[in-house]
């Protein structure tokens, strides 16, 4: 059986998500100190911002964590046309809560990918990385081999794992569409991949020989083993910390994720150009009723920023991204270590020969 604690040198094989906007150093550090794997989300950020938060998780984890980067590229099509209408509507948006509105011209916007981090991670010998929205380019992977670093992809569906092991991965987080946040697809035709976690983990089993790490309404003893018996041997957990102490998350974010039910969350691209799942809310579905072209990721991320932020300072949830994952009604409050405590202590008294 392959054997997850022994890849990535962990005492459970539990994944914190790296979830932007939610996981702290001081989370990852708490879950790495517990005996699982704390992943920092690092995706888009610039290189100032890598290193500090990196340096700042060291400083307080006495365990190995991994980081999270985007893969993707940054080179999408954008229509002017649909980016002045979008503009328009977020002008009136922000004149509603007397916020200055910014014009961004295309060419003006600074965005920053994966590769501007990787000398980062490799001079702070950073053990393990992870990847979302694609793959790395092959130098970029020697380079992480050469240094003996662990690689996850990250796939939902059976052809973009089967291209992450090719690739070089060492292991592939599968992520069904019950999964809150982006969708980490790099394969999207028409139509995207929305394959739920109990279909896709046996049918990427069935086709890479790598260990699989579940994730997507991942919460309990109960779907942590349903996740193993059907061939994973690990799992990623995210809304299940979204409302922890050491949780980034503003209060009206996890009063929203506690009092959200099963039929809370929707896909959504209106708030980055990226499908993503989160709760629903006004804003979500101001766009949707607008039937508006929305431009791709980053320009409706960077458009989108200032009310976001706005809305996280004066904790309007109407106007905020709440990413969250089916399961978010299991969330709960606490302690990062309390709660993955409670995982182990509910695995222990449910044993499972991968656990």
């Amino acid at each position: 059986m392959k054997d997850l604690k022994h890849l990535l040198d962990i005492n459970y094989p539990i994944v914190q998500a790296p979830m932007l906007g939610v996981s702290t150093p001081a989370m990852v550090a708490a879950v790495a100190d517990s005996g699982g794997l704390g992943a920092l989300p690092l995706g888009g950020l610039s290189p100032e911002k890598t290193l500090a938060l990196i340096r700042e998780t060291k400083a307080k984890a006495d365990k190995p964590f991994s980081v999270n980067l985007f893969a993707h590229s940054l080179e999408v099509e954008l229509i002017e046309a649909h980016i002045a209408k979008m503009e328009t509507f977020m002008e009136i948006l922000h004149k509603k809560y007397n916020l200055p509105f910014k014009s961004q011209s295309i060419s003006g916007c600074r965005f920053y990918n994966h590769l501007d981090q990787i000398d980062i991670l490799l001079d702070e010998q950073v053990p393990i990385v992870s990847f979302t929205f694609g793959l790395p380019e092959a130098g970029v992977i020697e380079k992480f081999i050469q240094r003996g670093v662990k690689l996850i992809g990250t796939a939902t569906s059976v052809e973009e794992a089967v291209l992450l092991e090719n690739a070089g991965m060492d292991a592939i987080v599968a992520q069904g569409i019950e999964a809150g946040g982006h969708r980490g697809s790099f394969i999207v035709g028409e139509e995207l991949p929305q394959t739920g976690l109990m279909a896709l983990i046996p049918q990427v089993v069935d086709k890479v020989s790598i260990p699989i790490i579940a994730a997507g309404g991942i919460f309990d003893h109960r779907t942590i083993k349903a996740a193993f018996a059907l061939g994973a041997v690990g799992v990623q957990l995210g809304s299940y910390f979204l409302a922890a102490d050491e949780s980034a998350a503003g209060e009206v974010y996890k009063e929203q994720a506690l009092a959200a039910t099963d039929t809370s969350t929707e896909l959504t691209q209106a708030f980055t150009g990226k499908w993503a799942r989160g709760i629903r809310n006004s804003f979500m579905q101001d766009i949707k009723n607008a039937d508006l072209n929305i431009p791709h990721y980053p320009y409706q991320n960077s458009l989108t920023t200032a009310l976001r932020d706005f809305g996280k300072l004066n904790g309007i949830a109407d106007i905020i991204s709440l990413w969250a994952g089916q399961s978010v009604s299991k969330s709960k409050r606490g302690s990062t270590e309390n709660l993955f405590k409670e995982l182990i202590k509910q695995m222990q008294v449910n044993p499972n020969p991968v656990f």
